[in-house]
């Protein structure tokens, strides 16, 4: 039987960009939103990559042709309480249709050559069953077509040609992805300094959180920190939790 070493993060020291790709509004923040207020805090330029404006979401009755731009004001609002200011949304994919086809491929691939980051930060691909919330179709869609982007496309010159002939943008090879709501996550992040950010972010998300109310953070801190305990920390202390697969 061939052993799989668990891969060793870079070291934050050495990621000066990250791009971050999910499928909604209010996914990022989340999943990570606590890990990127620190990320930031240390110098990391952070990008926001949504592939829809999140128009299925809401509780109340806004009416529906208002959602997407409504959705999209509240992301940027959110990434800001994080200090992400470069949030970028593609254009022709809908909230409850997304697939991991060719032209969603080519897409995050041309913002990973324009950002050229060192880590891509990102959905699961894989179905969750026993936490079936986590793998909204939507997301597994958003983290398959980001992996293939990863690997190969970004990198490879002859995928998607036109990205390298007509746009200028030369390949770009990512070294690791972070990946969330991932049954075999075991890299854990402390957010304990951030997790009022985090809360911030998640409450500029009204038209998704504004009905949970004070409930809110309960859930979260319940949630982050239980991921804390199981990772042998002390009660009090809050954390987030991701896959980290090496791409070399």
């Amino acid at each position: 039987m061939v052993e799989h070493t668990r891969p060793v993060p870079l070291d934050d020291r050495d990621v000066h960009r990250t791009l971050v790709v999910v499928a909604h509004p209010d996914d990022a923040d989340f999943g990570a939103a606590g890990t990127v207020a620190a990320w930031t805090d240390a110098g990391v330029a952070v990008t926001y990559l949504l592939c829809t404006r999140g128009d299925q979401g809401g509780f109340d009755d806004t009416p529906r042709e208002a959602m997407p731009a409504l959705r999209e004001a509240e992301q940027r609002a959110a990434a800001a309480a994080v200090g992400v200011s470069d949030v970028r949304f593609l254009d022709g994919y809908r909230d409850g249709y997304l697939d991991p086809t060719h032209d969603l491929q080519r897409d995050i691939s041309r913002v990973i050559r324009q950002v050229r980051p060192q880590r891509v930060l990102t959905q699961s691909p894989d179905r969750w069953y026993d936490r079936i919330q986590a793998s909204h179709p939507d997301h597994l869609a958003a983290g398959e077509a980001t992996v293939r982007a990863v690997y190969p496309a970004s990198r490879n010159a002859f995928a998607y040609p036109e990205l390298l002939a007509d746009e200028g943008l030369e390949p770009w090879t990512v070294p690791e992805v972070w990946i969330m709501a991932s049954e075999r996550a075991d890299h854990h992040v402390e957010i304990t300094a951030t997790f009022g950010r985090k809360l911030a972010a998640l409450r500029e998300h009204a038209s998704q959180t504004a009905h949970l109310g004070e409930e809110l953070e309960t859930r979260l801190r319940e949630w982050n920190g239980g991921l804390a305990e199981a990772a042998g920390w002390e009660q009090g202390r809050l954390a987030e939790v991701f896959q980290v697969v090496s791409t070399a």
